[in-house]
């Protein structure tokens, strides 16, 4: 029996009419090979889940400098934009909607994994704890080189070229990853961003760089086709911000002041366990005043009750949608899910990417 909920109920987002409010969160997949540039078997893997209100791409990176992790895709490349404009095809002859996650890791990657095996950059010389993830496997991650003043707007130049980029490989936008310890999320928290210049210090001189690459990328997409994600309280690769409120709420209020597609916020930790941190996300959502977009864990039930009371407007699944192509359908006819395969999550081939089973059977 069809289960009727708000999760199905059109949205316009920028240009756009979403047919359901399911969106397909940035999963990265590790499966571009060395030269970083999508294959046939992610055309399949996106086609399968065009039936999404939205696909955000994986997270790609918008320079050589900006990998963070093996065989992740770019948009750097006549190569990568040909790559991608057959995904983009795809999943439009589907009848969906996809937007390209723009990505540069900073501190998280690894000499291995840069050209030249130089230093990966950040904000500030401080190194993340842990392993960064290598062709040669696990390796401890290095002190990063702190980006000189005068390098910043080439960072904002590399993100403008993956937006323009991403416009000729067909996207219908774009979204600016600015969480889950990446570059620009180094530069917005306190515990990653050391710096004492224009760059660093107050709450404005850390969102700059932010908002300096959102200005560039609308100017190639318009306000209304660029999204902005972010964690205020997500631990991941070694972050912390000592007013994550504050910061984020200023973020929150001045994105809201551009009139862009959407918010997006990522709730919770990669395990879906909250951190010792807490922030109002009602008032962040507030704050913005636009289209809101939630990501954490969340279950059919959690996302119609999350639609229900107000908290948000669309919501995204990610391990979810890795093990089931057509989550719409099951939602709506309350049918069994594929249960995912972590072990599967991260590289390979077809096994745990294309194979996972749709109700049609196919």
């Amino acid at each position: 029996m069809s289960q009727a909920t708000e999760l199905f109920t059109p949205i316009q987002v920028g240009p756009y009419e979403l047919r359901n409010r399911i969106v397909m969160a940035p999963l990265t997949r590790n499966r571009a090979g060395r030269e970083q540039v999508p294959q046939p078997i992610n055309v399949c893997y996106y086609r399968q889940r065009a039936s999404a209100g939205l696909i955000i791409s994986e997270a790609t990176q918008v320079c050589p400098e900006g990998v963070g992790y093996p065989n992740t895709p770019g948009i750097h490349s006549a190569e990568q934009v040909k790559g991608w404009r057959a995904i983009t095809e795809a999943v439009h002859q589907e009848g969906g909607r996809i937007f390209l996650q723009l990505w540069h890791a900073g501190r998280i990657s690894h000499p291995s994994l840069q050209p030249g095996g130089v230093l990966p950059v950040a904000p500030s010389a401080i190194k993340p704890e842990g392993d960064a993830i290598t062709y040669e496997g696990l390796k401890p991650f290095v002190t990063p080189r702190a980006l000189d003043l005068a390098e910043l707007q080439g960072i904002v130049a590399q993100y403008r070229l993956g937006a323009q980029h991403a416009l000729e490989a067909g996207f219908d936008g774009v979204e600016v990853h600015s969480a889950n310890g990446y570059l620009l999320d180094q530069f917005l928290r306190d515990g990653s961003n050391h710096r004492t210049d224009a760059y660093g210090g107050s709450i404005e001189n850390r969102a700059r760089l932010l908002f300096d690459v959102v200005e560039a990328v609308t100017q190639v997409w318009g306000v209304n086709r660029v999204g902005v994600r972010i964690s205020p309280v997500n631990p991941f690769n070694s972050m912390q911000d000592s007013e994550p409120d504050k910061t984020f709420g200023y973020v929150a209020k001045k994105l809201g002041a551009l009139n862009l597609a959407y918010l997006h916020v990522v709730e919770m930790d990669q395990s879906g366990v909250t951190t010792g941190q807490s922030i109002d996300f009602r008032r962040l959502r507030d704050l913005f005043g636009g289209i809101y977009m939630v990501c954490g864990c969340y279950t059919f039930e959690r996302a119609t009750a999350a639609l229900a009371k107000g908290e948000a407007d669309l919501i995204a699944f990610g391990r979810l949608f890795i093990a089931n192509p057509d989550l719409p359908e099951r939602f709506a006819k309350g049918a069994p899910l594929n249960v995912p395969q972590a072990e599967t999550f991260y590289g390979g081939t077809e096994k745990g990417y294309t194979d996972y089973p749709s109700l049609a059977g196919d």
